[in-house]
């Protein structure tokens, strides 16, 4: 085992070990809230764990993750209406992409919803599309129906093939940890960098 599978193993030990009690349920609402608004590390890193750790909650966990990833989209949406200068700017800047943000935005509510949705159900950063949602002024029911659409499908999907297939998944994903780590990896900072070129 090589010093990249032996750090993931530890982390993914630790994980599991820490995935007991409420503070779990609050650290995977916290962080599905500040993913869809400024932080980088999406909900699966704490839900996928969480479920393999309990798989009768398996879609408590979904309503969790999905609720407080909705609601930080609604405060990326007013970051972004409300707050772009002050605080829109500053997030984009930090991820380099304030100049492709502002080219995105000029056609971005023809295909706001399947923007929206898109960005919900994949690796893309969410983040940028619920602040754009707000800079141009997405209508907010669609912004809301798209968003609670993608991010209920994603969560949702993850816990169901968890809850049926939980044991085979949790050996799965620890007899290949280090390429799964390395797919997560290539597929978050993927994500980031599929922004400059649209």
């Amino acid at each position: 085992m090589n010093l990249w599978s032996r750090l993931m193993k530890k982390i993914y030990d630790w994980i599991m070990s820490m995935l007991s009690g409420p503070k779990a349920m609050i650290a995977l609402c916290a962080v599905s809230f500040a993913e869809s608004s400024f932080f980088p590390i999406p909900p699966d890193l704490l839900l996928i764990p969480m479920i393999l750790k309990d798989r009768q909650k398996a879609f408590k966990i979904a309503f969790y993750c999905t609720l407080f990833s909705v609601w930080g989209g609604i405060f990326g949406y007013v970051i972004g209406h409300f707050l772009y200068d002050i605080v829109g700017v500053p997030i984009l800047d930090f991820y380099h992409y304030r100049e492709s943000f502002e080219k995105f935005c000029v056609n971005y509510n023809t295909y706001g919803a399947w923007i929206v949705f898109g960005a919900g159900i994949t690796p893309f950063p969410y983040k940028i599309i619920t602040i754009a949602s707000g800079v141009t002024g997405l209508n907010f029911g669609v912004f809301m129906m798209a968003s609670v659409l993608a991010r209920g499908l994603r969560f949702y999907l993850i816990s169901l093939l968890l809850w049926k297939w939980g044991k085979p998944m949790k050996d799965f994903i620890e007899k290949n940890l280090w390429w799964l780590s390395i797919l997560f990896f290539i597929c978050l900072v993927g994500g980031f960098y599929l922004i400059k070129y649209l």
